[in-house]
């Protein structure tokens, strides 16, 4: 609570060093002497939306008592309303609904519109009357809307010039823009837990110092600051929470903040802060998987959104977000629904191995046609040529990243399975120049496992220390992963692209007995130095690519057992 008031003094002076900006009005506020205006608070119950998930209202009580953990007993308790409730009334709980705004997704790097999400449309200020109220009827049946009636009503004295010059709420209210503009008594209907943070903003609008100890009063100020238009305070508030140090609690808040405050130049900041906070502490999955169990859709989004994730390959990111959603999400019904619409958009299929991708079409979370349809898209990605998947990729990036390989730790291999005569199988490698350069001097780059029969095998590039010239040079290895498992006798080749034919030229050819762990391959595998093989002028980088091939062929058919 120290960090926020510490940050908050700081924010003040500077609104205090702005001079002339500054004048304190706080004596005048809620004084009849100094208003020509009146405000009648009419205060209702807040409503509650009922959902049948009871399962996600759990999960909802459950992070706020974790945040009230961290921040002290000063937490208000914001019942969620429905998403075209106004913003004031928004819900400031870890929910699974809280991502639904579209102002995430415009926040994730460009990611893919999702089908479902719907916009919250801003607010209109010109309407009828100023009085924010519900009609009950048709409209709360199909929102299935519980609330009250008006408990009790508050007064407050106000002086229209001073709020109007903070507030184009105000100013509209107190001008010509609403039927309310000439009557000095003004009725304003709010819901009960509105109360308090609405008349900090009035207060903050009479340049009274906000006086806020804890992380979630100042979002319910913020939230009613973009409900009454008040950029000063929204501006304000902003830049003490940019300065608060970041918390994956306090980080998941901000990015279900509503699509207007999102979306606003001096909020969307920290909307971007707390996104790079998420994938900075989170970007190592495989480290955080038991951590990440716990962390709300919003953050599992973020993290989805990023190219920069530390992971093997796409397989684990496919797995990771299934184990989430049967972790968060019990019924089948309610799971299947959420990865379709809000977590699927985000995996990049086009870079999973082919045996998983066949465990996605089996997948029981998905329709068959949904997952045929995934499946599909991948593998015609992986069957054109990698010049064209390098010009797919260029044209998608600016509207999405799903055609982005990811920094995977392994690299992504295309595999041609044959059955007949033999168990066989041509794996292609492509290797970047910069990547090569990268595994001097003892560096290694290792491919996606990839399976022949019922093995699974991967190819291995090394920059080593020829023992016999005394210079690094370039290795290829094939290797086996099942440790215990049974040994196999594997006829393989390696052959590499190559200038100026662009064929591929065998370059080694052997046959072994392979067993679990294992690997052989050819050491100098171009006979040449390194630096001759990454020179300029090197014979087998076309277009800073580098192409290997490898053949495996298994003859005996009971090796495959």
């Amino acid at each position: 609570m120290s960090t926020i008031n510490n940050n908050t003094n700081l924010v003040e002076s500077s609104i205090v060093n702005g001079g002339s900006e500054y004048i304190d009005f706080s004596f005048a506020f809620n004084d009849s002497s100094f208003s020509d205006r009146i405000i009648h608070l009419e205060i209702m119950n807040d409503f509650i939306e009922v959902h049948p998930n009871a399962d996600s209202t759990r999960h909802s009580e459950r992070r706020r008592e974790d945040i009230q953990k961290d921040n002290g007993p000063e937490f208000n308790l914001w019942i969620q309303p429905p998403a075209n409730v106004s913003h004031m009334q928004s819900c400031l709980q870890w929910t699974h609904s809280g991502s639904d705004d579209p102002s995430l997704i415009d926040l994730l790097s460009d990611q893919p519109d999702v089908d479902d999400c719907a916009l919250h449309e801003p607010q209109d200020v010109e309407a009828d009357a100023m009085v924010e109220v519900f009609t009950a009827g048709d409209e709360a049946a199909n929102l299935h809307l519980d609330y009250s009636a008006v408990v009790k009503v508050k007064t407050v004295y106000v002086n229209s010039a001073i709020l109007a010059v903070k507030s184009s709420y105000f100013y509209k209210l107190f001008s010509n823009g609403m039927r309310e503009s000439p009557q000095k008594h003004v009725p304003l209907r709010i819901f009960a837990s509105e109360e308090a943070p609405f008349m900090e903003l009035l207060e903050f609008m009479y340049n009274k110092p906000l006086n806020i100890t804890s992380l979630p009063r100042l979002l319910d100020v913020l939230l009613a600051a973009d409900k009454f238009e008040v950029a000063t305070c929204k501006r304000y508030c902003s830049q003490v929470l940019l300065n608060t140090p970041m918390t994956p609690e306090s980080a998941v808040l901000y990015l279900e903040l509503p699509y207007t405050i999102l979306m606003d130049d001096d909020v969307r900041p920290l909307a971007v802060a707390a996104k790079n906070y998420l994938i900075a502490r989170y970007k190592d999955v495989t480290k955080h998987q038991e951590e990440l169990m716990g962390l709300p859709l919003a953050g599992v989004m973020v993290l989805l959104s990023s190219d920069e994730l530390q992971v093997a390959s796409e397989d684990e990111v496919y797995d990771f977000v299934l184990k989430w959603a049967q972790t968060q999400y019990p019924r089948l019904e309610e799971r299947s629904e959420i990865l379709r619409a809000k977590l699927i958009p985000f995996i990049r299929f086009r870079y999973m191995t082919c045996h998983k991708l066949k465990m996605v079409q089996t997948c029981n979370y998905f329709d068959h046609k949904f997952a045929s349809k995934l499946v599909f898209e991948a593998l015609y990605f992986k069957a054109e040529s990698p010049h064209r998947q390098r010009i797919l990729t260029a044209e998608s990036a600016s509207t999405n990243r799903l055609f982005i390989e990811r920094a995977y730790k392994y690299r992504p291999v295309k595999v041609v399975e044959f059955e007949v005569p033999y168990q066989q199988c041509v794996v292609y490698l492509d290797l970047k120049q910069e990547e090569c350069a990268n595994m001097f001097p003892f560096g290694r780059i290792y491919s996606q496992a990839f399976h022949l029969g019922s093995q699974r095998f991967f190819l291995s590039a090394h920059c080593n220390m020829d023992q016999q010239s005394f210079y690094h040079c370039f290795d290829l290895f094939l290797g086996m992963l099942e440790k215990g498992s049974a040994s196999c006798n594997v006829d393989f080749e390696f052959s590499v692209r190559s200038k100026p034919t662009l064929e591929y030229i065998r370059k080694y050819k052997d046959n072994c007995l392979l067993s679990g762990e294992s690997a052989v391959g050819s050491r100098n595998f171009f006979a040449t130095p390194w630096t001759s093989f990454m020179a300029e002028d090197s014979l087998f980088f076309i277009n800073g690519v580098l192409h290997l091939r490898a053949e495996l062929t298994i003859r005996n058919k009971l090796d495959l057992q």
